[in-house]
């Protein structure tokens, strides 16, 4: 009979626990937008609807490597979130503020 995680997790010595929500973390802190399309529980029809687009499209949009940060912020929005730009220096970040007016259309 299998284990429910929880059970098993309680288990687990408390660095054990604590080592493991920390790479879940890590994980869940970088992924390629189809992940997190995916974990936002959208699927391409739906994300296409909201964008006005055909579904082709979205899976387009998640292969490419390079795009106009006006189709990404469009796809993050319409999943519900807001895209900031970062730069990360050694010795600090800084937000880039030239791209919060930007609004939009998804490009082709």
């Amino acid at each position: 009979m299998a284990k429910k995680f929880e059970a098993l997790r309680a288990q687990m010595s408390p660095e054990s626990q604590a080592r493991i929500e920390a790479k879940a973390q890590t994980m869940l802190a970088e992924m390629p937008l189809n992940e997190l399309r995916q974990a936002r529980g959208l699927s391409q029809k739906m994300l296409a609807e909201v964008l006005h687009v055909q579904q082709p499209a979205i899976a387009k949009m998640e292969k490419r490597t390079d795009m106009y940060i006006s189709t990404l912020r469009s796809h993050i929005e319409a999943m519900g979130g807001q895209l900031d730009v970062v730069a990360r220096f050694p010795d600090g970040t800084v937000k880039i503020s030239n791209f919060s007016d930007l609004g939009g259309t998804v490009a082709p």
